[in-house]
């Protein structure tokens, strides 16, 4: 059954169903609307999507370039820390082989002063010991001098005489000190 059909027997109001005048207005007026919205809507659509389209499409360039551009900014950023880690190690190490060097030259030095000390002190000894030696010398003398003067009962006081008599003597005592040394060394052998 087609719509007339159906129209002429149901004059009788089916309310699903519009009349047959308004249904035919209604299409025709459809078709108008339609016509006019495909005719002057549907290109500035057209218009405002392609326009989004190539926004977006620039926006994606854009952001790509933009992310490349950050790759290679942060490539550069990797070198130029690597770089710097580089040059950072190779100061330390040089800063260590200074202080290496720096210990060794201090070293040296409290080596060079110390070794100093040890022959300032020698020669000080060397000198004391000289010092004692004459004093001991001096006192000795006076003693055997006077020793002497009370066993051989004669004055012993001309100074003269008093110094030969007191080198004589520590000579003889230098030499028996020596004999008796070297004594010693040759029994020991």
């Amino acid at each position: 059954m087609t719509l007339l059909q159906i129209a002429a027997e149901g004059e009788e109001m089916n309310p699903l169903v519009p009349p047959l005048p308004e249904l035919v207005i209604g299409l025709i007026a459809f078709f108008i609307v339609f016509g006019l919205l495909a005719k002057v809507l549907l290109p500035r659509i057209n218009k405002v999507l392609d326009e989004r389209h190539a926004s977006i499409e620039g926006g994606m360039e854009k952001a790509e370039a933009a992310q490349i551009e950050a790759e290679e900014t942060l490539q550069q950023y990797k070198e130029q820390l690597a770089e710097a880690q580089r040059e950072a190690n190779r100061l330390r190490e040089k800063a260590r082989e200074e202080g290496e060097l720096l210990k060794a030259e201090m070293r040296a030095e409290g080596q060079r002063q110390r070794d100093e000390i040890i022959a300032a002190g020698h020669a000080q000894l060397a000198a004391d010991q000289k010092a004692a030696a004459l004093s001991l010398r001096q006192d000795v003398g006076k003693l055997a001098t006077d020793l002497a003067g009370k066993l051989v009962g004669e004055s012993l006081e001309d100074h003269a005489r008093q110094s030969r008599v007191i080198d004589r003597f520590l000579d003889e005592l230098e030499t028996q000190a020596t004999a008796g040394a070297g004594a010693e060394t040759g029994a020991a052998r």
